[in-house]
Protein backbone atom coordinates (compact mmCIF):
# COMPACT_ATOMS: atom_id res chain seq x y z
CA UNK A 1 0.00 0.00 0.00
CA UNK A 2 1.42 3.53 -0.92
CA UNK A 3 1.69 5.82 1.93
CA UNK A 4 0.51 10.19 1.05
CA UNK A 5 1.19 12.54 3.68
CA UNK A 6 -1.57 15.04 4.23
CA UNK A 7 -0.47 18.14 4.66
CA UNK A 8 0.53 21.73 2.83
CA UNK A 9 3.51 22.11 5.29
CA UNK A 10 6.33 21.85 3.02
CA UNK A 11 8.35 21.23 6.34
CA UNK A 12 6.36 18.54 6.87
CA UNK A 13 6.76 17.32 3.45
CA UNK A 14 10.75 17.49 3.62
CA UNK A 15 10.94 15.35 6.53
CA UNK A 16 8.21 12.70 5.28
CA UNK A 17 10.22 12.80 1.88
CA UNK A 18 13.38 11.99 3.81
CA UNK A 19 12.57 8.92 5.55
CA UNK A 20 12.12 7.18 2.27
CA UNK A 21 8.68 5.82 2.57
CA UNK A 22 6.90 8.73 1.03
CA UNK A 23 4.71 8.03 -2.13
CA UNK A 24 2.35 11.06 -2.65
CA UNK A 25 0.93 13.86 -1.18
CA UNK A 26 -2.53 15.34 -0.86
CA UNK A 27 -3.91 19.04 -0.04
CA UNK A 28 -6.99 20.88 0.15
CA UNK A 29 -7.85 24.51 0.61
CA UNK A 30 -8.18 24.44 4.28
CA UNK A 31 -4.27 23.29 4.62
CA UNK A 32 -3.05 25.92 2.06
CA UNK A 33 -4.75 28.65 3.78
CA UNK A 34 -2.99 27.53 7.09
CA UNK A 35 0.36 28.74 5.03
CA UNK A 36 -0.71 32.06 4.02
CA UNK A 37 1.23 31.31 0.70
CA UNK A 38 0.16 31.51 -3.24
CA UNK A 39 -1.53 27.92 -3.91
CA UNK A 40 0.76 27.91 -7.13
CA UNK A 41 3.20 28.41 -5.80
CA UNK A 42 3.01 26.06 -2.77
CA UNK A 43 1.59 23.39 -4.93
CA UNK A 44 4.71 23.73 -7.05
CA UNK A 45 7.50 23.29 -4.34
CA UNK A 46 5.54 20.39 -3.42
CA UNK A 47 5.80 19.18 -6.83
CA UNK A 48 9.61 19.43 -6.57
CA UNK A 49 9.82 17.89 -3.51
CA UNK A 50 7.98 14.51 -4.16
CA UNK A 51 8.37 13.21 -7.32
CA UNK A 52 4.68 11.23 -6.46
CA UNK A 53 1.12 12.10 -7.21
CA UNK A 54 0.39 15.70 -5.87
CA UNK A 55 -3.60 16.14 -4.86
CA UNK A 56 -3.97 19.84 -5.58
CA UNK A 57 -8.44 21.10 -4.78
CA UNK A 58 -10.18 22.88 -6.83
CA UNK A 59 -12.42 25.79 -5.26
CA UNK A 60 -15.31 26.15 -8.05
CA UNK A 61 -18.48 24.13 -7.48
CA UNK A 62 -19.56 24.00 -11.26
CA UNK A 63 -18.58 22.46 -14.04
CA UNK A 64 -17.02 25.51 -16.18
CA UNK A 65 -15.21 26.75 -13.10
CA UNK A 66 -13.90 23.10 -12.02
CA UNK A 67 -12.76 22.22 -15.41
CA UNK A 68 -10.71 25.87 -15.75
CA UNK A 69 -9.17 25.86 -12.75
CA UNK A 70 -8.40 21.74 -13.22
CA UNK A 71 -6.57 22.69 -15.85
CA UNK A 72 -4.26 25.48 -14.88
CA UNK A 73 -3.44 23.79 -11.78
CA UNK A 74 -2.33 21.00 -14.21
CA UNK A 75 0.04 22.91 -15.95
CA UNK A 76 1.70 23.05 -12.60
CA UNK A 77 4.03 19.87 -12.70
CA UNK A 78 3.32 16.53 -14.66
CA UNK A 79 2.50 15.00 -10.94
CA UNK A 80 -0.41 17.48 -9.87
CA UNK A 81 -3.44 14.93 -8.94
CA UNK A 82 -7.08 17.01 -9.90
CA UNK A 83 -8.94 17.06 -6.91
CA UNK A 84 -12.86 16.89 -7.38
CA UNK A 85 -16.28 16.66 -5.53
CA UNK A 86 -17.94 14.53 -5.77
CA UNK A 87 -21.21 15.99 -7.62
CA UNK A 88 -22.74 15.70 -10.45
CA UNK A 89 -20.44 18.22 -11.98
CA UNK A 90 -17.09 17.06 -10.10
CA UNK A 91 -18.26 14.07 -11.75
CA UNK A 92 -19.09 15.71 -15.46
CA UNK A 93 -15.21 17.23 -14.82
CA UNK A 94 -13.74 13.98 -13.57
CA UNK A 95 -14.61 12.11 -17.14
CA UNK A 96 -13.55 14.58 -19.24
CA UNK A 97 -10.95 14.78 -18.10
CA UNK A 98 -10.08 11.00 -18.15
CA UNK A 99 -10.67 11.10 -21.46
CA UNK A 100 -7.65 13.37 -22.32
CA UNK A 101 -5.18 11.57 -19.67
CA UNK A 102 -5.78 14.30 -16.56
CA UNK A 103 -5.41 12.23 -13.08
CA UNK A 104 -8.18 13.22 -10.61
CA UNK A 105 -8.79 12.06 -7.00
CA UNK A 106 -12.09 12.54 -6.24
CA UNK A 107 -12.86 13.47 -2.57
CA UNK A 108 -15.30 13.40 0.07
CA UNK A 109 -16.49 10.00 -0.55
CA UNK A 110 -19.01 8.36 1.90
CA UNK A 111 -20.65 5.79 -0.04
CA UNK A 112 -20.30 2.69 -1.99
CA UNK A 113 -22.81 4.55 -4.37
CA UNK A 114 -20.38 7.52 -4.59
CA UNK A 115 -17.39 5.44 -5.27
CA UNK A 116 -19.51 2.95 -7.61
CA UNK A 117 -19.91 6.14 -10.08
CA UNK A 118 -16.50 8.03 -9.60
CA UNK A 119 -15.17 4.64 -10.69
CA UNK A 120 -17.28 4.38 -14.31
CA UNK A 121 -16.01 8.11 -14.55
CA UNK A 122 -12.93 7.21 -15.08
CA UNK A 123 -11.06 8.99 -11.80
CA UNK A 124 -7.53 7.97 -11.02
CA UNK A 125 -8.61 7.99 -7.26
CA UNK A 126 -11.39 7.88 -4.77
CA UNK A 127 -11.07 9.24 -1.32
CA UNK A 128 -13.65 7.83 1.34
CA UNK A 129 -13.21 9.55 4.74
CA UNK A 130 -13.06 6.92 7.47
CA UNK A 131 -12.52 9.46 10.37
CA UNK A 132 -15.58 11.74 9.26
CA UNK A 133 -17.98 8.20 9.20
CA UNK A 134 -16.50 6.78 12.65
CA UNK A 135 -17.23 10.44 13.98
CA UNK A 136 -20.80 10.35 13.60
CA UNK A 137 -21.15 6.46 14.99
CA UNK A 138 -20.33 4.57 11.35
CA UNK A 139 -17.76 2.07 10.64
CA UNK A 140 -15.47 3.94 8.21
CA UNK A 141 -13.41 0.71 7.68
CA UNK A 142 -16.35 -0.81 6.30
CA UNK A 143 -16.73 2.08 3.65
CA UNK A 144 -13.06 0.90 2.56
CA UNK A 145 -14.14 -3.17 2.71
CA UNK A 146 -17.09 -2.43 0.61
CA UNK A 147 -15.33 0.23 -2.50
CA UNK A 148 -12.61 -2.53 -2.61
CA UNK A 149 -15.01 -5.44 -2.94
CA UNK A 150 -16.65 -3.83 -5.92
CA UNK A 151 -13.68 -2.04 -7.68
CA UNK A 152 -11.93 -5.77 -7.31
CA UNK A 153 -15.21 -7.61 -9.07
CA UNK A 154 -15.36 -5.40 -11.69
CA UNK A 155 -11.64 -4.58 -12.26
CA UNK A 156 -12.39 -0.84 -11.72
CA UNK A 157 -8.38 0.54 -12.40
CA UNK A 158 -9.61 3.64 -9.80
CA UNK A 159 -7.58 3.25 -6.88
CA UNK A 160 -8.87 3.75 -3.46
CA UNK A 161 -7.14 6.49 -1.12
CA UNK A 162 -8.24 5.86 2.41
CA UNK A 163 -8.63 9.66 4.02
CA UNK A 164 -9.77 11.14 7.15
CA UNK A 165 -7.28 9.48 8.92
CA UNK A 166 -7.41 9.41 12.61
CA UNK A 167 -4.62 7.06 14.22
CA UNK A 168 -2.47 4.32 13.18
CA UNK A 169 -5.35 1.46 13.28
CA UNK A 170 -6.98 2.92 10.61
CA UNK A 171 -3.70 2.73 8.36
CA UNK A 172 -3.35 -0.91 9.36
CA UNK A 173 -6.85 -1.73 8.96
CA UNK A 174 -7.02 0.31 5.41
CA UNK A 175 -3.84 -1.84 4.44
CA UNK A 176 -5.80 -5.24 5.44
CA UNK A 177 -8.95 -3.76 3.61
CA UNK A 178 -6.80 -4.01 0.28
CA UNK A 179 -6.86 -0.35 -0.35
CA UNK A 180 -4.38 1.03 -2.95
CA UNK A 181 -3.25 4.19 -0.24
CA UNK A 182 -3.56 5.92 2.75
CA UNK A 183 -3.04 9.53 3.18
CA UNK A 184 -2.07 10.49 6.42
CA UNK A 185 -0.80 13.54 8.43
CA UNK A 186 2.64 13.93 9.51
CA UNK A 187 1.62 13.42 13.35
CA UNK A 188 0.44 9.87 12.55
CA UNK A 189 3.18 9.05 9.75
CA UNK A 190 5.04 10.02 13.00
CA UNK A 191 3.44 7.42 15.02
CA UNK A 192 3.71 4.65 13.07
CA UNK A 193 7.67 4.09 14.02
CA UNK A 194 6.42 3.98 17.91
CA UNK A 195 5.50 1.10 19.77
CA UNK A 196 6.44 0.86 24.03
CA UNK A 197 8.63 -2.25 22.95
CA UNK A 198 10.90 -1.01 20.55
CA UNK A 199 11.66 2.15 22.56
CA UNK A 200 11.95 -0.12 26.03
CA UNK A 201 13.91 -2.53 23.89
CA UNK A 202 16.21 -0.01 22.46
CA UNK A 203 16.50 1.53 25.87
CA UNK A 204 17.88 -1.95 27.07
CA UNK A 205 20.10 -2.76 24.76
CA UNK A 206 21.66 0.75 25.01
CA UNK A 207 21.78 0.00 28.67
CA UNK A 208 23.54 -3.62 28.36
CA UNK A 209 26.01 -1.86 25.59
CA UNK A 210 27.12 0.94 28.16
CA UNK A 211 27.54 -1.68 31.24
CA UNK A 212 29.68 -4.15 28.83
CA UNK A 213 31.50 -0.93 27.43
CA UNK A 214 32.83 -0.19 31.39
CA UNK A 215 33.46 -3.94 32.35
CA UNK A 216 36.55 -3.46 29.61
Amino acid sequence: MKLFIDTANVSEITEAASWGILDGVTTNPSLVAKEGRSYRNLVAEICQIVPGPVSAEVIATDADGMEREGRELATIAENVVIKLPITRDGIKVCARFAEEGIPTNLTLCFSPAQALLVAKAGATYVSPFVGRLDDIGQDGMQLIREIVQIYDAYEFPTQVLVASVRHPQHVVESTLAGADVATVPFKILEQLFHHPLTDIGLQRFLADYRAAKDVH
